[in-house]
């Protein structure tokens, strides 16, 4: 069943594009609530940068942290304190990111979304009971979320950037449209877009790293590498190093997550 969630999408990799030299570059792929396969890819991470010998090295998360795993809460904590602790650790606004803070601004239409696609999970693990969850109507439950969800969350989240850019490689959650240059692409695109983006087969300006649609390993085109390996279905979060004309991944090998252990 699993199986069915991933579409197949391989190709042989390319490493035309180049990292500016002295610095490295870890991209993750979409986390969804896997506060433990989290935990296990920084320890991964950190081992093979400092195996790597020095560097400026930056973490990029490409969105979607929340909805779909059991621990969003436990995620948006652990990359708070990550963002405060380390050197350079960047964010991306993903979908579900977008959907989540339209809930808690009450809108109605990302209200019913965010509780179509995983959204349930999130609010659960803000504390909420399963019983509570299924008996409060849209109304009750935008109060519910403003009496559980920080501040500091919110704002944390809402500080998410759309795209970033790091030498031949821009970073973004979704995709790109690609007749449109990289300075005047629409937010919505970069963190919703599929098929205009994933059936394009010609250079762009760029060369996009990106998350969002699930695959079975990471996904090389030349000109974009998908990272969304499905942690939550899974149990695979992936990292992509870049150093360098160099490019190598980094992803855990375990169950898909039970949730935070405290």
């Amino acid at each position: 069943m699993i199986s069915k969630l991933f579409k197949s999408r391989t190709a042989a990799r390319t490493a035309t594009s180049v990292v500016p030299e002295g610095q490295r570059v870890y991209a993750v792929g979409d986390i969804h609530g896997c506060v433990a396969l989290l935990d296990e890819l920084i320890a991964l991470i950190d081992a093979d940068d400092a195996q790597r010998g020095p560097a400026e090295t930056t973490l990029i998360f490409l969105g979607d942290i929340v909805d779909r795993g059991p621990a969003s809460a436990a995620v948006i904590e652990r990359l708070r304190d990550l963002a405060a602790t380390r050197g350079s650790v960047r964010f991306l606004l993903g979908n579900h990111e977008e959907i989540f803070l339209g809930a808690l601004d009450g809108e109605p239409k990302a209200l019913r979304l965010f509780c179509r696609i995983g959204g349930r999970e999130t609010v659960l693990s803000y504390g909420m009971e399963a019983a509570e969850y299924e008996r409060l109507d849209y109304e009750e439950l935008v109060h519910r979320l403003a009496e559980l969800v920080p501040d500091e969350h919110r704002a944390f989240v809402s500080a998410f950037e759309d795209m970033i850019i790091i030498g031949d490689y821009a970073f973004v959650h979704a995709g790109v449209r690609p007749d449109v240059p990289l300075d005047r692409q629409r937010s919505s695109d970069l963190r919703w877009i599929r098929d205009p983006f994933l059936d394009h087969r010609a250079k762009l300006d760029k060369t996009i790293v990106h998350g969002h649609t699930m695959t079975d390993e990471v996904e090389h085109r030349g000109h974009r590498i998908g990272v969304d390996t499905g942690a939550y279905a899974s149990g695979k979060l992936t990292a992509l190093g870049l150093e360098g004309s160099d490019v190598w991944q980094v992803q855990t090998t375990g169950s898909p997550d039970p949730g935070p252990a405290a």
